[in-house]
């Protein structure tokens, strides 16, 4: 399973919570390159450029990264990736990984919210938790990233009919209602 939306449209959060309910294990892109980048490895030095200009990882980066993590033992019974893939070509590099394991996606579940609210949120986010990554001109640039680059990645999801879209708005424990509910829709 895929979880996917603008950046601070709560895929974390409902990832934690998808991943308690089905039992699957949780793989955020973000989370690794943050632990990389804090550990200072050569992969978070080279992420941490691109994520303080608000750019995406170059796909080679994170590729490697994702192929890497996909392959441990834990996800081999399933997985929920949050933050990736984030380009077609992400997509078709995915494709390759899942057949190499003779695995499929079940569900891509879309997070959907207004990008006003969404710089609301992250900059109240980048308050309490001091992320250098979070201002104003820097969320605005990965909004737009996401519009140029990441809606391509939803559009190739919606013509295989794995689709599904929840507004992500809204109290967290409502947001994961709809969720579920729709999970268990696109599973029926």
């Amino acid at each position: 399973m895929l979880i996917i939306g603008p950046p601070g449209s709560g895929k974390g959060t409902q990832a934690e919570r998808i991943s308690e309910r089905l039992g699957v294990v949780p793989i955020s892109t973000g989370d690794i390159f943050r632990t990389n980048v804090k550990e200072k490895t050569p992969l978070g030095v080279e992420a941490m450029k691109y994520m303080d200009a608000g750019d995406f990882v170059p796909d080679s980066v994170t590729n490697k990264m994702v192929r890497d993590r996909l392959n441990e033992a834990d996800a081999e019974d399933g997985f929920l990736l949050d933050g990736y893939p984030r380009t077609t070509a992400q997509v078709h590099y995915l494709d390759d990984i899942l057949a190499a394991g003779d695995q499929k996606l079940d569900v891509v579940l879309q997070l959907t919210a207004d990008d006003d609210e969404l710089v609301t949120r992250m900059l109240g986010r980048a308050k309490i938790t001091g992320r250098n990554d979070d201002n104003e001109a820097v969320i605005r640039h990965r909004l737009d990233l996401y519009h140029e680059q990441t809606e391509a990645v939803v559009a190739k999801y919606a013509e295989r009919g794995v689709l599904t879209q929840v507004d992500g708005t809204g109290k967290i424990d409502e947001v994961t209602v709809r969720v579920m509910h729709s999970i268990k829709e696109t599973q029926a």
